[in-house]
């Protein structure tokens, strides 16, 4: 399961800690990626992940099978799980 959910996130955003949590609370497994702790080329790859899914690159970008949820809604991450 945790290939199917992916999130990028900022250390510091609320937005994203709260996402991270609701997830936790929801027992759903998630690799999460610190996008503002990564350097370098691993960084600019990242970067380009998220610029494909959510164009804007703000975070949390929640990336669940193939919707993808940006910022923390709830009712789109059940929507989301649901399917």
């Amino acid at each position: 399961m945790s290939d199917d959910v992916k999130v990028y996130a900022l250390s510091t955003c609320i937005h994203c800690r709260n996402a991270k949590k609701y997830l936790d609370e929801c027992g759903i497994k998630y690799k999460c990626v610190h996008v503002d702790e990564l350097t370098g080329d691993e960084r600019k790859q990242i970067v380009k992940e998220v610029k494909a899914h959510n164009p804007a690159v703000s975070f949390p970008t929640i990336v669940i099978k193939d919707k993808v949820i940006v910022g923390f809604h709830k009712d789109q991450i059940d929507e989301a799980l649901k399917d």
